[in-house]
């Protein structure tokens, strides 16, 4: 079809300058169509073919700086794959470029998180977080929260037990809902189970933890279990990570190793931790896993197939990545969705209510 003439060029000077006026009317001082039209005595038919002829004769440059969106069909494609209430897919475009942009992909991840927890968290839950780098970075992306406390589910992993990045999120999330804050300031890991012990007896230790049953929705960060971003894997001996390798450990999240199947593995840590234990983590309504982008898929599928999960928040190479393995094909997603390669959508054992895991 060709294009109305107005709007395919602007043959002479006046019409540049009409057109420019009415752009700079639409878009600089946000006036409607039918103010402009007025103004110029014109119709606001032709205000609109105004504007696009503005668009294509460059006379305006529209420059979109996030370099990240939301891709809509490939959460629904998560959410339907592995039986989730909520699949974010943030396609970094731009800000996906290789391990130098990997910090700032992250925080795309983490003001898309921040996103989904303004949306699902109500007043009078109590929100729990991680001490990953996806929290940190929604708690510098959430603007507004309903009335909620907020509590600390790991120990510090840095020396600075008062000024540490996971305490600035629990305390930076809680202010964005006039909430109370619940922070560890304890080690993640400590020497021994006796003082691990002696730690969480503490008061102000033992009040934060009381309240891991209390928890109705979490945020946790998800990753490789022997990954730059580990909390675990170098506190290790050598010895003790290769028999968790021969066991499986493929994933992370909130302190806890798991295999590939999603199951948890048991190690020595578990006593010298000060964290929250797999079954609160099982007890929460609401745990939303949050990526690193694009790296860790095989982590993030373990975490998955564990059942815990009700939401995830990634980058869109690693949702296509879990949708789409070698080897084995399903037309629907490639229809629906795209891709060559798409899994038989296979949903994950409901989540246990099993305590004892």
């Amino acid at each position: 079809m060709a294009e109305p003439a107005e709007a395919a060029a602007l043959p002479g000077p006046i019409d540049t300058l009409l057109a420019a006026a009415v752009a700079r009317r639409f878009y600089l001082e946000n006036r409607s169509k039918v103010e402009i039209a007025k103004e110029f005595d014109i119709s606001r038919f032709k205000v609109a073919r105004l504007l696009d002829a503005a668009v294509a004769h460059d006379i305006v440059r529209i420059d979109i700086t996030v370099p990240a969106e939301i891709d809509v069909p490939l959460g629904r494609a998560l959410t339907e794959r592995f039986g989730l209430r909520h699949g974010i897919v943030v396609d970094l475009g731009r800000a996906d470029g290789g391990a130098g942009d990997q910090r700032q992909s992250g925080r795309w991840l983490g003001t898309a998180a921040a996103r989904l927890v303004s949306d699902i968290v109500e007043e009078g839950d109590v929100l729990g977080l991680d001490g990953s780098h996806a929290v940190d970075a929604l708690s510098e992306a959430v603007t507004r929260l309903p009335l909620c406390d907020v509590v600390q589910l790991t120990g510090v992993h840095g020396p600075d037990l008062a000024h540490d990045a996971a305490i600035t999120a629990v305390r930076r999330t809680a202010a964005a809902g006039g909430g109370r804050a619940f922070p560890l300031h304890t080690p993640f890991l400590l020497p021994d189970a006796a003082t691990a012990a002696v730690l969480r007896s503490q008061p102000a230790t033992a009040e934060t933890l009381e309240r891991f049953g209390r928890v109705t929705k979490a945020v946790v960060g998800i990753g490789a279990w022997d990954g730059p971003h580990s909390t675990v894997y170098g506190a290790l001996s050598e010895r003790e990570r290769e028999t968790l390798r021969e066991a499986g450990a493929c994933a992370e999240a909130a302190g806890h190793l798991l295999d590939d199947g999603g199951r948890f593995l048991s190690t020595e840590l578990t006593a010298r931790t000060i964290a929250v234990g797999a079954a609160e983590l099982r007890g929460v309504d609401e745990l939303i896993g949050v990526t690193a982008g694009g790296r860790d898929t095989g982590a993030v599928r373990a975490v998955l197939r564990s059942g815990l999960l009700t939401g995830v928040v990634t980058d869109a190479v690693t949702a296509r990545r879990l949708l789409w393995r070698d080897g084995t094909h399903d037309g629907r997603y490639e229809r629906r969705y795209g891709g060559t390669d798409a899994v038989a959508p296979t949903v994950p054992a409901p989540r246990s209510t099993e305590r004892g895991q």
